[in-house]
């Protein structure tokens, strides 16, 4: 009998060999969230969104050399989040971390942004953006517990009609005798939750109570599949880029080709929370990332329950940024505690 829970933190560091650091800035309304690998990790990605950020994510294709990764960096900031990974590199120098080359050794971190300079923050930082300096606090304050909600880099999110922000969950699989987390910045153009409803999209998945505990709606509102698009119900003319970023992980050892197979899973996650997602304003993004720590059991079984606990679980953990989304001053958006 397949029996699945959520792990003792419901966090991706249920997954042994992780931990996560935020910092953000409360007046600039945006952060970065660095997911650091205790040991090196075989990672991955898979780009399903239209409008990606993007830094060292070539490197991560099965069919290339480096195998492994240090940390991951998730940035908000648009491209100029990307500093946030050279930041995140100089703390792990300080380390003795990164891939050795002669005498040196050279940090990998591949990183990913989201778009969230319309939010209410102040965003005139003068001649340098701020992300380099908050990519290396974010990695040295990484630890097995974190916060959720407007955190790090969720701190200024948004979904079309709702505050986003960072969002996890874990599963333990216990047949298979592996753990899967995820790790989310919940952004979208479009929503997470039904209609207006305060009900998710995720609502089948959730495990106890951890995002409200409504389920779905009976019956589905007449509006639960009206597009309510971020810059549509702004008034506005033009789209703008937006983007959920996110991190599976696993302590399953995997392959890199596996790895890939996870993140392709994972955005199923995507689809069964927000609707709609992977739109061409969208960068949608999933890092996946095996610590290697125990043998997968049950051969293709196994790694099938794998994945489809890969995409269970990201959908809990981006109804679980949104749910977790705290009031602040100047929002453009309410959020999700304060919708009757």
């Amino acid at each position: 009998m397949t029996v699945w829970g959520c792990g003792s933190r419901n966090l991706i560091t249920d997954v042994a060999g992780l931990s996560v650091g935020h910092c953000d800035d409360s007046r600039l309304k945006s952060g970065v969230t660095a997911i650091l690998c205790d040991e090196p990790a075989t990672a991955a990605v898979q780009i399903l969104g239209g409008a990606p950020g993007t830094r060292e994510t070539d490197l991560l294709e099965p069919h290339n050399t480096v195998e492994t990764v240090d940390a991951l960096v998730l940035s908000g900031g648009s491209a100029f989040g990307l500093d946030a990974a050279s930041g995140a590199m100089a703390a792990l120098v300080e380390m003795g971390r990164g891939f050795a080359v002669g005498s040196h050794r050279i940090p990998i971190v591949p990183a990913a942004i989201l778009f969230d300079l319309l939010n209410g923050g102040d965003k005139e930082w003068g001649r340098y953006p701020p992300y380099r300096e908050l990519g290396y606090a974010a990695i040295r304050a990484a630890a097995t517990d974190f916060a959720l909600g407007s955190h790090g880099a969720g701190a200024g999110a948004l979904t079309a009609d709702l505050k986003g922000g960072i969002g996890s969950a874990s599963t333990v699989l216990d047949h298979a005798g592996a753990t899967v987390g995820a790790l989310v910045a919940v952004n979208p153009v479009g929503t997470t939750t039904i209609g207006g409803s305060r009900h998710f999209w995720a609502a089948p998945f959730e495990i106890g109570n951890e995002f409200g505990g409504l389920g779905l709606p009976a019956p589905l509102p007449e509006d639960a599949t009206r597009l309510r698009l971020k810059f549509r119900d702004a008034g506005e003319t033009n789209p703008r880029a937006n983007t959920t970023i996110a991190v599976i992980a696993t302590d399953a050892r995997l392959s890199k080709a596996e790895c890939k197979r996870l993140a392709i899973a994972a955005h199923d996650g995507f689809a069964r929370a927000i609707w709609p997602c992977h739109t061409p304003m969208d960068g949608d993004l999933v890092f996946a990332v095996s610590t290697g720590r125990t043998a997968l059991k049950g051969g293709a079984d196994g790694f099938i329950d794998l994945c489809a606990a890969a995409a269970s679980t990201m959908s809990r953990a981006i109804a679980r940024g949104v749910y977790a989304a705290a009031p602040a001053k100047d929002d453009v958006l309410p959020v999700w505690s304060m919708r009757s």
